[in-house]
């Protein structure tokens, strides 16, 4: 397999751990205030599973997902080490003592040598994120904060709910405590273009931003965007768009932060276009080949 060039979270963990690592993503039954509490709705692309698995509406607790997650991805990848990934909504909203409860169920399993916890800008103080430190003690810890665009009219569009300072703020206040930071991006956001996601790698890379998430914007079913698609309101990105999308991306990033994902990930009954985001080898192969064509690397761009 061809080395691609920019910086891996596989090479990332390999380095750090020497064996190989998973992660598993877990649904602690949290929500989303901007969706249920303020009345907004959520973002224009969310499911009302909140990009999550759904596990814990289906009564599936924390413990035997971890334990369910680690026999088959133990068995499928090989891996001898896994990363607990809270993914579904935002999990960090919660009174501290009940956040407590939930990541504690990691402490049971010595497997897990990682934390990591997806959350909204806008959904951490210091309180949480001391917590949340403490779990670093024993094992490594990442914050996860949705920004999707350095773009405050593209928030407003998509119906994010808080705006790039925002992010900018709750990065910063991160930053003094011993955790890493993976930003999360969409390419083809509505009304965005090629300058759109330069400018949001250059305000990625000018803060102490550690890891990154490249999503692509896809559609599915019973969303806003969904109504957009079919009304003709919306076009996704082809292939060879987002190919050039993220190649541009990765070559205005800071060469240190490990890029995570390069791609969506999306359920095939949920997706209503583009069908290609199915096929993640396909979408792989076409930015490393825009890459080596380019030819762009990590960070080639800057200045």
């Amino acid at each position: 397999m061809t080395r691609p060039p920019y910086r891996t979270l596989s090479a990332f963990l390999r380095e750090r751990f020497g064996k190989r690592v998973q992660k598993i993503t877990l649904d602690a039954g949290l929500t989303c205030p901007h969706r249920d509490v303020h009345g907004h709705g959520g973002c224009i692309y969310c499911n009302s599973q909140g990009s999550g698995t759904g596990a814990s509406a289906r009564g599936v607790g924390l413990k035997e997902q971890i334990a369910g997650q680690i026999r088959v991805m133990g068995q499928r990848s090989k891996a001898e080490a896994f990363i607990a990934y809270f993914q579904s909504f935002s999990n960090t909203y919660a009174p501290p003592e009940q956040l407590r409860a939930i990541y504690d169920t990691v402490l049971g399993f010595p497997e897990i040598v990682g934390l990591s916890i997806g959350t909204r800008p806008d959904c951490i103080d210091e309180e949480k994120l001391a917590l949340i430190a403490g779990y670093g003690d024993n094992r490594l810890v990442w914050m996860e904060y949705g920004l999707q665009s350095a773009s405050d009219d593209t928030l407003r569009r998509i119906n994010r709910g808080h705006d790039v300072q925002g992010f900018v703020d709750a990065v910063n206040l991160t930053a003094r405590y011993p955790v890493r930071q993976c930003a999360h991006v969409i390419l083809g956001l509505p009304g965005e273009g090629m300058d759109d996601y330069v400018h949001t790698a250059q305000l990625v890379s000018s803060l102490p931003v550690t890891d990154i998430k490249i999503h692509l914007l896809y559609v599915i079913r019973g969303t806003p965007m969904e109504e957009m698609l079919s009304r003709g309101e919306y076009r996704p990105l082809s292939l060879r768009e987002y190919a050039e999308a993220v190649a541009r991306f990765v070559g205005h990033l800071r060469s240190d932060i490990v890029i995570q994902r390069i791609s969506g990930d999306p359920h095939r009954d949920e997706l209503v276009e583009p069908r290609w985001a199915l096929d993640k080898g396909a979408v792989r192969g076409a930015v490393l080949q825009e890459l080596a064509e380019s030819p762009i690397s990590q960070g080639s761009l800057i200045g």
